[in-house]
């Protein structure tokens, strides 16, 4: 499928990025899923015609017939459009009552940069496919992650997972400054020794070791509509860790270019607005 975003990078922390490779299905191939045993397919989105059943998407009018609340249009064959809902009546029953396999025949593949950290949190959902680049075959490009600031002084007291260790002392910005300062200079004596090593013959999947999990990594990620929402649902929670919510949300975004219908019927249970 087409949109109009290949090879555009949505730029994320200090040097990672989300970029679409390619989408395929669509809403309709949803509905046409669904409907495998009626054979019915895809009947159009509403609102439709009472009369012929035609699909309409043009603005609508008032009734003549003083009928509240039910706008119309002369559909020209001898009927009145009424604000009667389509497919995407089926679509949202599908979602609401949990019919997900429907869901499993679109999906997307996407390129992700990002620290090795977010790639090992995001690798945990097990349902996509996942192709990294490999630091056994070819060195890892000089790119670490160094919070911003405003990242280090985000107040964790409500997430357990990012809390500091009990008797932590409250973390000033001048502290978090001098992290700053204190990680980049761990990041380019890393640098130093992980090239000292290959110079010096040590292979390229030893020499790895000295990389640290801040240093950026490319991989592929590919699944099924279905598995992206389940992604987002926990990705983009305000509990989850502050750097992948940045790339679940970018994500989100992407299916709400692809499938927006979809978007729209789950946007609500997956924790967006």
């Amino acid at each position: 499928m087409d949109l109009g975003l290949d090879n555009v990078r949505f730029p994320l922390l200090d040097h990672g990025y989300v970029q679409l490779v390619e989408s395929w299905g669509s809403d309709e191939q949803i509905i046409r899923s669904a409907r495998m045993s009626t054979a019915k397919g895809f009947l159009g989105w509403g609102p439709k015609c009472r009369a012929c059943g035609d699909a309409f998407d043009g603005p609508e009018r008032d009734c003549p017939d003083h009928i509240v609340g039910r706008p119309y249009v002369d559909c020209g064959r001898g009927g009145h459009m009424f604000d009667a809902p389509g497919d995407e009546k089926l679509l949202k029953f599908l979602w609401d009552n949990q019919h997900s396999t429907p869901f499993e025949f679109a999906g997307m593949t996407i390129e992700v940069k990002a620290p090795i950290m977010v790639l090992r949190e995001w690798m945990r959902h097990r349902t996509q496919s996942f192709s990294e680049m490999s630091a056994r075959y070819t060195p890892l490009p000089n790119e670490n992650y160094i919070p911003s600031i405003e990242r280090l002084m985000v107040n964790s007291k409500t997430n357990k997972q990012a809390g500091t260790i009990k008797g932590a002392e409250e973390l000033t910005e001048e502290w978090a400054t001098r992290f700053r300062r204190i990680l980049e200079d761990q990041y380019v004596n890393a640098e130093d020794l992980y090239q000292h090593a290959l110079q010096g013959g040590v292979p390229k999947e030893l020499a790895r070791l000295i990389v640290p999990v801040g240093r950026y990594s490319v991989m592929r990620a590919s699944t099924d509509l279905r598995n992206w929402c389940g992604f987002i649902k926990l990705r983009s929670a305000p509990n989850a860790q502050w750097e992948i919510r940045q790339y679940s949300n970018v994500v989100a975004s992407l299916i709400k270019e692809a499938f927006p219908r979809t978007y729209e019927v789950a946007k609500s249970s997956l924790g967006l607005e």
